[in-house]
């Protein structure tokens, strides 16, 4: 039994869940996110929350139980308070802004690198260092965010690159003479 598909997801204020068959719908402040489910899980409402049931039991079936329950939750929460992944920038002469629809890095390249900002999504530099993704969807945020972080990952010489905020980078000991 499925620890995580048993407890329902509730709906806080100020955001309307619509379920239609397989396709759930929750709007709220900060958007609207849907999604298609499969035809292994049922979904029912009662008042404030949500819960999902599998259909069968199939292995199948009881791994959707559990992923279903947390795609729902995410969404129900993202609509409502928003993900967030915050980035840093370590080196010297690496910088970040947001100019337009675009973010301009400056990370040691001969060439600046621009990264168009995907639709839903925020990208914002509180200073030269430090780049802020924030969005609705999970997914899209921490995908979005290790995109950027994929441009110049930090190396374990000099801890140099960009990095994710508390991210521990285990340094490893250069060249002997």
């Amino acid at each position: 039994m499925s620890r995580i598909g048993k407890n329902p997801v509730e709906i806080p204020d100020g955001v309307t869940v619509d379920v239609a068959g397989k396709v759930v719908t929750a709007k709220g402040k900060l958007g609207e996110l849907s999604i298609i489910l499969t035809d292994d899980v049922e979904i029912g409402m009662d008042n404030k929350l949500i819960t999902v049931k599998p259909t069968n039991n199939t292995m199948f079936a009881r791994k959707m139980w559990g992923t279903s329950r947390s795609i729902i939750e995410n969404m129900v929460s993202g609509v409502s308070k928003g993900f967030s992944r915050n980035l840093e920038i370590q080196g010297v002469g690496y910088r970040a802004q947001v100019q337009g629809k675009d973010l301009i890095l400056q990370l040691g390249f001969s060439h600046e690198v621009r990264f168009p900002v995907p639709q839903g999504i925020k990208i914002e530099c509180s200073d030269q260092t430090h780049i802020s993704v924030t969005g609705p969807d999970k997914q899209r945020v921490g995908q979005t965010a290790s995109e950027i972080r994929s441009f110049r990952p930090p190396e374990p010489y000099k801890g140099k690159g960009i990095r994710y905020e508390g991210e521990y980078v285990i340094r490893k000991e250069g060249k002997k003479k």
